[in-house]
């Protein structure tokens, strides 16, 4: 994002939080509880969303030189995204032509030759059948038709975009909007290195757990004492980009940063800048640090739901503060003017949100939500005018499957 952007971003939620005010949705909706419990519905969207729909699996950080690799398992096909000799990204079905054996269990790593397990048959990084144990017993094998089966897949804004159908089409542009992308390419992505991730296995459906990053209305309450002391907890920047939207929150450190000239400003030290990138990912950016979160549906339980968490650095989005002393969670400072331990710190600062808020709170709430929407007595769920961000993502993932819209709220008279 242009720094003349983020100075633009920053004054629009400074009257908020001087007033108290918070973005406006314009009305109060109503969402049926059934959209969190309802089996049939829970297998159009796993139809819709995840089968026949392109996923971000990863940063292109995730494969940081050529012969790095990951692996996803969470679409229901076992997929190998590997960084072939020539840098170029592939997405193979992580399974070996002869009897489709598992090339490999791990999470990550390198290789530039992957050998099966079951009969070492041996492929390289960009798929291709290298070779074949005891040809001569085995019989005649034609290596350039016996490859890994390749997915369409595409890198660009270091995203990296996965479909999961062989005739899938990726156009990476449409996905996110002309607005979105441009803002997305100034990032610098591909830039961003890999630091560590998490997964988080809840008893919530996956729409409660997108909620969850929707709205920050709970701050002041479900995370008093925390993330209150950090962020404001109403006043929220939000814009819309297609099915894809950005929420802005600001921490405290603004009020230090308005007092500085505005060619001085910087949203990622100033608070966090998140977008939901539709349907089931997350990216926040925190000063230094970038965290992904993708979040899947249990394909045999409405009910559950598995978040995948990944973080990179990106010190080249924040300005220099080397000269600042910053304080931790409890208010005890953990570094000046060195660089390797402000990355430390807030990798620190994402895995305490991610540990101590996300699964302990944000999560816990969540589960008690999706227990109270299985006991079929309470019938809906009320997003309020300051949670536009819930509105639009219920309205556009309603719409995507020729569902009626949310009802407006009203009180019975």
């Amino acid at each position: 994002m242009k720094q003349q952007e983020q100075v633009e971003l920053i004054k629009s939620i400074l009257p908020m939080i001087d007033a108290g005010t918070a973005a406006d949705a314009g009305s109060v909706v109503k969402n049926p509880t059934s959209s969190y419990v309802c089996k049939d519905l829970a297998k159009r969207e796993w139809r819709s969303f995840f089968e026949n729909h392109a996923q971000i699996i990863g940063l292109s950080g995730d494969l940081p030189e050529p012969g790095s690799f990951v692996t996803v398992n969470d679409l229901g096909i076992p997929i190998l995204a590997t960084r072939d000799k020539s840098g170029k990204f592939h997405a193979l079905v992580n399974a070996c032509r002869h009897r489709g054996a598992l090339l490999t269990e791990d999470e990550r790593g390198k290789k530039n030759r992957f050998s099966c397990p079951f009969h070492a048959w041996t492929y390289a990084s960009n798929g291709q059948l290298l070779g074949i144990r005891s040809p001569a017993l085995f019989g005649d094998i034609d290596k350039k038709c016996n490859g890994l089966v390749e997915l369409p897949c595409a890198e660009k804004y270091g995203l990296l975009v996965v479909h999961p159908q062989l005739d899938g089409v990726i156009d990476i542009d449409e996905l996110l909007g002309k607005d979105l992308a441009a803002q997305l390419s100034s990032w610098e992505f591909g830039t961003s290195i890999f630091l560590g991730n998490g997964t988080l296995e809840k008893d919530l459906n996956w729409k409660i757990a997108n909620d969850t990053f929707g709205e920050n209305y709970h701050f002041d309450s479900l995370h008093s004492g925390k993330l209150d002391n950090l962020f404001y907890g109403d006043a929220t920047g939000y814009d819309e980009y297609g099915r894809n939207h950005r929420l802005t929150l600001l921490s405290h450190y603004v009020d230090t940063i308005r007092e500085r000239p505005e060619e001085d400003w910087n949203i990622t030290d100033a608070g966090i800048v998140l977008y939901h990138l539709f349907p089931n990912v997350q990216i926040a950016l925190f000063n230094r640090v970038i965290s992904m979160f993708r979040i899947y549906p249990d394909p045999d339980n409405v009910g559950r739901s598995i978040t995948r968490i990944s973080h990179y650095s990106a010190q080249h989005l924040a300005s220099d503060l080397e000269d600042e002393e910053v304080e931790s969670l409890e208010g005890k400072s953990l570094y000046e003017a060195d660089m390797t331990k402000r990355l430390e710190f807030n990798l620190q600062t994402q895995m305490e949100i991610v540990n101590s808020t996300l699964e302990e709170e944000d999560y816990y709430m969540g589960e008690k939500s999706q227990q109270a929407a299985a006991s079929g007595k309470v019938e809906h769920f009320i997003f309020g005018r300051n949670e536009p961000a819930l509105h639009h993502f219920h309205r556009n993932y309603r719409e995507a499957l020729d569902m009626p819209p949310l009802e407006e709220y009203r009180e019975a008279v």
